[in-house]
Order: C-alpha cells, then sequence, then structure tokens
C-alpha cells in the first residue's frame, strides 16, 4: 500500500452521489469539526435556556443499545426505543452493528440477571417454638408463591433468549431499525460496502481511530467510514453515541472527540459542519428534538454510574 493517509478524494467513489451544499442556516455553523459541550448543555437545560436543536444524523454504537437489557424500568426501557424509532430516517446504521447486538444480547440479557435470584430461605427458617406461629405459616405460603412466580419468569427468559422474534421486544424494535430501508443503512444489501470496507481496512492498516488496543476487526473503522459519507451525502450534522472510548475521551461526564478524528472530518466533510461525540443516548434525542423524560435521563444517569463506570472491565466494552 503506497498511500500513508486518507484524503477526500478516497471517499468521493463510495456513493455516486453529488455532495450536496452545506447547511444555509447560519444558526448551525460552528468551527470546524466543533464539539459541544454536553455537560454545560445540560446545565443550559436546567436554567430553562433550550438545547440547540439541530439537523443531524444520529449514530447509536452497539454497547449503547445493549443497555436497554440494563434499564430496571420496562416502560423507560419501552420509551426509549419509541424515540429511537421516530428517528429511523436519521439513524446511521451499518449490518456491523446488527451483528455485534446480536452476537451480544445473550449474553447482555444474563448479565442482567446477575441480582435476580432466590432469597436465602434458610434465613427464614424458624425454630420450633414458634413454627406454629401464623406469622410463619403466612411465610412458607409467600415462599411457595415466590418460588412458583420466579420458575415463570425463568420460563419467559428461556423463551427470550431462544426466541427473540416473537418474545424480546428489545430485538423486535431493533430488527425494525436494522431492515429500514434508510439511505443511511449500510445493510448487506447495499454494495457500497465493500468500498466502505476497502477504505475501512485501509485505515486499520494505517493504526487510525477508531480502534481499540489489540484490535483484530475492521469493525470500528467500518462504522467510521460510513459515518463520514453520511455526513457527505446529507449535508447534516453528526451525532455519535458511545460509551467507547476509541472514539475520544470521557471525562468527569465529558466526550470529547479524538483529535485526529476531529481533524479528519473537518477535511474530508466539512469546517463548519458539527460533530457531537456522547455518551448519553438522551442528550442526543434532546438535540434532534425526540422526546425525552427525566426519568428516562435518570435511569441512564444510573446506568452509566453503575454498570459502566462501576465495571470498567465489562465484556461488552468490546461492542
Amino acid at each position: 500500500m503506497q498511500d500513508e493517509d486518507l484524503s477526500p478524494a478516497d471517499v468521493k467513489d463510495v456513493v455516486n452521489t453529488p455532495q450536496p451544499p452545506n447547511p444555509t442556516n447560519a444558526s448551525q455553523s460552528s468551527p470546524a469539526g466543533e464539539i459541544t459541550n454536553l455537560t454545560a448543555a445540560s446545565k443550559k437545560a436546567k436554567t430553562a435556556k433550550p438545547v440547540e436543536i439541530l439537523d443531524a444524523l444520529l449514530f447509536v454504537d452497539t454497547n449503547v443499545l445493549l443497555d436497554f437489557y440494563r434499564i430496571r424500568n420496562s416502560d423507560i426501557s419501552l420509551e426509549y426505543l419509541k424515540q429511537i424509532e421516530a428517528c429511523k430516517d436519521r439513524l446511521i446504521i451499518t449490518s456491523q452493528v446488527e451483528m455485534e447486538y446480536k452476537k451480544n444480547r445473550q449474553e447482555a440479557i444474563i448479565e442482567s440477571l446477575n441480582s435476580f435470584g432466590s432469597p436465602d430461605w434458610n434465613k427464614l427458617s424458624s425454630p420450633a417454638i414458634v413454627a406454629d406461629l401464623q406469622a410463619m405459616k403466612m411465610i412458607g405460603k409467600q415462599k411457595a408463591e415466590i418460588t412458583k412466580q420466579q420458575k415463570k419468569v425463568n420460563e419467559k427468559i428461556q423463551m427470550i433468549l431462544k426466541n427473540p422474534t416473537n418474545n424480546d421486544p428489545v430485538y423486535q424494535c431493533l430488527q425494525r431499525l436494522f431492515k429500514n430501508k434508510s439511505d443511511y443503512n449500510l445493510s448487506r444489501e447495499k454494495s457500497t460496502r465493500f468500498k466502505v470496507r476497502n477504505l475501512a481496512r485501509k485505515r486499520f492498516v494505517l493504526g487510525y481511530p477508531p480502534r481499540k488496543k489489540n484490535d483484530t476487526s475492521i469493525g470500528d473503522s467500518v462504522n467510521w467510514e460510513w459515518i463520514i459519507q453520511c455526513a457527505i451525502d446529507s449535508g447534516k450534522h453528526i451525532i455519535i453515541v458511545t460509551r467507547d472510548k476509541d472514539y475520544g475521551a470521557i471525562y468527569k461526564g465529558n466526550s470529547f472527540l479524538n483529535d485526529w478524528l476531529r481533524q479528519e472530518f473537518s477535511e474530508r466533510v466539512s469546517r463548519t459542519r458539527k460533530i457531537i461525540l456522547t455518551e448519553k443516548l438522551a442528550m442526543a434525542l434532546k438535540l434532534v428534538h425526540a422526546a425525552v423524560t427525566k426519568e428516562m435521563e435518570e435511569e441512564e444517569d444510573r446506568i452509566i454510574a453503575e454498570v459502566i463506570d462501576g465495571f470498567p472491565g465489562s465484556p461488552f466494552d468490546e461492542a
């Protein structure tokens, strides 16, 4: 391979669609590759100042999709799915994300069940002197009922693991998104994927981000190359939602896009277009004007604090 860098010319032939002009709305322009400080945006929202609404495309990484199995309140989980599906025509999707989701779905479900188990009934065993008390008899009845209901839950879990098409609402929603005939869905049906993969291989060999340490897969490179192409074709801003640190740094709740990716976006896409990196799906949805409740934000904050920060070595860091 003779080239040592990726230039804008490398991607012009990926899709034979002429690049549209940059957005004419001056309020959407910003310095080259500007990264929005999302924590500051959150503080402004709390002081009744509305979050800026962007005409943007949204890329949601696999690790964020798997969080739907970590949400404790099913209503909140379904509301997130509803809002994502409402944004389906502005979602950047790849078959790579679909594969990673389906590869890790079962493990994510099992991981989320770690705290679900039987009580320690031995600690509820009574001494003979109080065995005939009505309270102890009620404990015995409740034990039988809990065991019965737990069996039903376990049977349902097995159905979700075995046949998600009919039993897993998260899988059902995401499957509709993966099959959506969108200009921004790099499905296996599009021949464009081969050219995108070639560009991904080139940046992977050269060691370009995004990639993880000791990474042997070009998956992140495929996703990034498709993000770049969608930005070029659409003329829109870009919002990336990921918990991965291979796209940039996360420090005290702030996400900072990798320096090289920021420069590359500026050179290959536009010096006036925004690219925003965040670990919070709620913030991304608010930026594209999707409805987000306080409960949705609080639940995501809990997941990030307890699951992501509490278990930095999660097996889903690869997703």
